[in-house]
């Protein structure tokens, strides 16, 4: 397997929707207006950082990051996933760490370390570009069966054995990662109704709180309009 920056192989970013990002995230998280708007332009501003991992020619993972700006408090810790995106594409402050934005493994090769590879991938890019560390704000993949379970309780979920309770923060700790903080607002998605209806296969006849698949937590709809804040939990790897 190798590894191959997607501004080098442009029939790659053709490819990447249907083969991993468009099966491994729900459908209704690519329509988040950070990302609109700005992720086209990763591939031209920042394309060390967007790689993706071939076996032969097949498209088995891939890693998106960002470089942020960041003094290492808590205090200066971005809200979430949104304002990370928007930091590292606004700022003029002069970037310090790595800021993930997604990994994603095809469906066919999970079980085999990928995830933990392009978490390694991070790092590596982090270190050649001189950064301090890598920050996540790690989507938890188990939380989706407990959406009304505030994230902050959710982060201090241990099972027997010590390690964490959600398989993809255990990823990150298992390869060095160290739980910052909770991010209750990392991700806001808004949209009309028949939108929502049309992403989730439900109905959202009036005005409320809806649980839905897929979701980490609740939608809520007001006025023909649902919102949905997505909860993340805050990594950082050293390099």
């Amino acid at each position: 397997m190798k590894l191959v920056r997607y501004i080098d192989r442009p029939d790659l970013r053709e490819r990447r929707f249907d083969e991993l990002s468009g099966v491994t995230f729900p459908v209704f998280m690519h329509h988040n207006e950070p990302g609109g708007k700005y992720w086209s332009r990763l591939y031209e501003d920042f394309p060390d950082f967007q790689v993706a991992l071939l076996d032969e020619d097949e498209l088995v993972a891939e890693a998106h990051a960002v470089p942020v700006a960041w003094d290492g408090t808590l205090t200066d810790l971005p809200a979430g996933w949104d304002e990370a995106f928007v930091r590292g594409m606004t700022s003029e402050r002069e970037p310090t760490t790595l800021s993930a934005l997604a990994i994603s493994v095809s469906p066919t090769r999970r079980g085999e370390g990928l995830s933990q590879r392009m978490i390694e991938a991070f790092r590596d890019t982090a270190r050649g570009a001189g950064l301090e560390s890598v920050i996540a704000p790690v989507r938890p993949t188990l939380k989706e069966r407990y959406p009304l379970i505030p994230i902050e309780s959710y982060l201090d979920w241990r099972r027997e054995d010590g390690s964490h309770f959600d398989p993809w923060i255990r990823i990150h700790e298992r390869v060095g990662g160290e739980i910052l903080a909770a991010a209750p607002q990392s991700m806001v998605m808004r949209a009309p109704v028949a939108d929502w209806e049309e992403w989730t296969g439900m109905r959202f006849p009036v005005d409320g709180e809806y649980i839905f698949p897929g979701a980490l937590a609740t939608l809520v709809v007001e006025r023909a309009i649902g919102t949905h804040v997505e909860p993340n939990v805050w990594l950082r790897h050293a390099v």
